[in-house]
């Protein structure tokens, strides 16, 4: 069993904000699957399940706890399923660093400044795969990195938005067959 987990806030005040980028993709794939979000409060996430082309499960989840708080449910998820944070973990996630649109894959590394990440290496270490989703523009110089990841994607962001997501369940999928 392999699990996605997507970074973002609960609420609809932030939806389609940059910070919960990581939750739309895994909203994005879970369409895509025709799978539906069950409510896990033991897990403080909303989690789907999927099932790739080998039969192997991929979990998605996504915690119902605040960007900066992500590490309780990862590690609650990885703890009952007694997964291999190093091997069958998947951490999607906004970075701010990465130009808009740029998906970067990585195995393990630091946080980066990122809070979600800051929280689940804290919760399991840092031996888990990442899949950064970048947010950077010129709007982020005009204001402070939380105003800027909380905020709205912008209308051309959001023209671009379907080819990104596209890319990400790309990635995943590729993370998924390793």
């Amino acid at each position: 069993m392999k699990l996605v987990v997507g970074l973002g806030n609960p609420g609809r005040e932030y939806a389609w904000t940059r910070h919960n980028f990581g939750m739309m993709v895994l909203d994005f794939w879970a369409i895509q699957k025709g799978v539906k979000w069950q409510e896990k409060a033991a897990f403080n996430a909303e989690i789907a399940e999927i099932t790739d082309g080998a039969g192997e499960k991929v979990l998605l989840a996504k915690p119902t706890t605040f960007y900066n708080e992500s590490g309780k449910a990862v590690a609650a998820i990885c703890k009952f399923y007694k997964l291999d944070v190093n091997e069958d973990l998947l951490v999607v996630c906004d970075d701010f660093r990465l130009s808009y649109g740029e998906v970067r894959y990585q195995r393990g590394g630091s946080d980066g400044g990122n809070n979600g990440l800051k929280s689940t290496t804290g919760a399991i270490g840092s031996d888990f795969a990442r899949l950064r989703l970048g947010t950077g523009s010129a709007a982020h110089g005009k204001m402070s990195d939380a105003d800027f990841v909380l905020g709205k994607f912008s209308p051309e962001e959001r023209e671009k938005l379907p080819g990104v997501l596209e890319e990400a369940v790309e990635e995943m999928v590729a993370w998924q067959a390793e």
